[in-house]
């Protein structure tokens, strides 16, 4: 049990310091437009800023998919799940983290071999920064990596103990529900 134990606070802390890099991405956006505009006030150019901000909204965006999904922060279809049986309820959940997991798996295998392409063959962005591409891309595929991970976690912990492992902030609930 203590390499559970072990394993698991490892997995928490992989999604929470990913959702803690998607939060820093968010900042660096912050950033970025400021600098920019700085930049247009002075007169002078800032090259690929805008590029740049949208580097780190793909990776903030990636960065914080696994962690919002232990947080229940993904769209679930709630009234479906509330009005059928514990058992149907399972059988659903089982489908929908398979599928997700499959899915998430398919997607992080095909974005590491665009990636390595992408590296492999010297592309840069058409933009005045000229990026290598791979390095906003490995953000893809370590963020896309993670969440699969993390649906993988949940399928594996809904088989073994029949309940899935995402919590919900009562400050995150909508007053709808």
């Amino acid at each position: 049990m203590p390499l559970l134990r072990q394993i698991r606070r490892g997995l928490d802390a992989l999604y929470l310091g990913a959702g803690v890099l998607a939060a820093l991405c968010l900042v660096a956006i912050l950033l970025l437009i400021v600098a920019q505009m700085l930049a247009r006030w002075t007169g002078t150019v800032f090259p690929g800023g805008a590029a740049y901000a949208g580097y780190a909204m793909a990776a903030a965006s990636f960065l914080a998919f696994a962690n919002a999904l232990n947080r229940g922060a993904h769209i679930r279809v709630s009234i479906l799940l509330s009005a059928v049986s514990d058992r149907v309820r399972l059988l659903l959940e089982l489908w929908c983290f398979a599928l997700g997991a499959a899915i998430g798996w398919y997607f992080t295998w095909y974005a590491f071999w665009f990636t390595y392409w992408s590296w492999k063959f010297n592309e840069v962005s058409q933009s005045q920064d000229v990026t290598a591409l791979w390095i906003p891309q490995s953000v893809m595929v370590l963020g896309g990596g993670i969440l699969s991970i993390a649906l993988t976690d949940h399928l594996i912990h809904l088989m073994l103990n029949g309940k899935h492992r995402m919590t919900r902030d009562l400050v995150d609930q909508s007053h709808g529900e």
